[in-house]
């Protein structure tokens, strides 16, 4: 039975990586960067479900069953930010909320847990439980307030889009780079080099959250300057 979801679990998380890299460094919006995209989200739903499963069920670790679900919610959330279903949208979003928050009151809880054991539990740190909670938390109440205004557009819609997908990019990367020594074999294992590709996507995330907050400026000033000269 562990054999069935390890494999699964492995590829995806593989094919998560490379096609990860591939969309964020593809030309935003075009055919490369929405066709490595979806196939991110495809790898991603399937490394993040099938790790939870194999901590509830087969190796009992309710960190990582937290991450894993988690890990879920974020590129969930981020994917029906720009392609909404043809309908029950709002059932969709209300359910991934409840998820999120779910997770989050998990990460949190377990991270109090944590500090009680002496600062870890099964292997998490108190920090990485307090982490995933807080930001699961935090996307759990921009659910709340996208629910409310009936939906996102322009630039909180594409901020929204960014952040999940690149954390949830960082995540895949972290569980393999920094996960346990095996997983990178010893020939390319320089311990300098593995914090680069976690790295990568949170910078990027950074800069394209900065450029589209700066389109949205630039828009709203020469909007202004428009109205005043009319």
């Amino acid at each position: 039975m562990e054999r069935i979801i390890l494999l699964p679990h492995v590829l995806a998380g593989g094919l998560a990586i490379v096609t990860g890299f591939i969309a964020l460094s593809a030309v935003k919006g075009a055919p490369l960067h929405r066709k490595s995209g979806m196939f991110f989200v495809y790898a991603m739903l399937v490394l993040s479900g099938s790790g939870a499963l194999m901590a509830v069920t087969l190796r009992p670790n309710m960190g990582n069953a937290m991450a894993g679900v988690l890990t879920f919610y974020l590129v969930l959330t981020a994917t029906l930010t720009v392609r909404r279903p043809a309908s029950g949208s709002h059932v969709v979003d209300v359910a991934a909320m409840l998820l999120g928050f779910a997770g989050a009151f998990a990460g949190i809880t377990l991270g109090f847990d944590a500090v009680g054991r002496g600062g870890v539990r099964q292997g998490i740190s108190a920090p990485v439980f307090f982490v995933f909670g807080t930001v699961g938390l935090l996307a759990s109440v921009g659910d709340v307030r996208m629910i409310r205004a009936g939906g996102l557009r322009g630039v909180p819609r594409l901020a929204r889009h960014l952040w999940r997908m690149c954390l949830g990019l960082v995540i895949a990367a972290a569980s393999f780079f920094l996960g346990p020594p095996g997983r990178v074999p010893d020939a390319i294992r320089i311990p300098a080099l593995l914090p680069i590709p976690e790295l990568v996507p949170l910078v990027a995330m950074v800069y394209w959250l900065w450029r589209i907050r700066r389109r949205q400026l630039e828009s709203a000033v020469t909007l202004n300057m428009k109205g005043h000269a009319s």
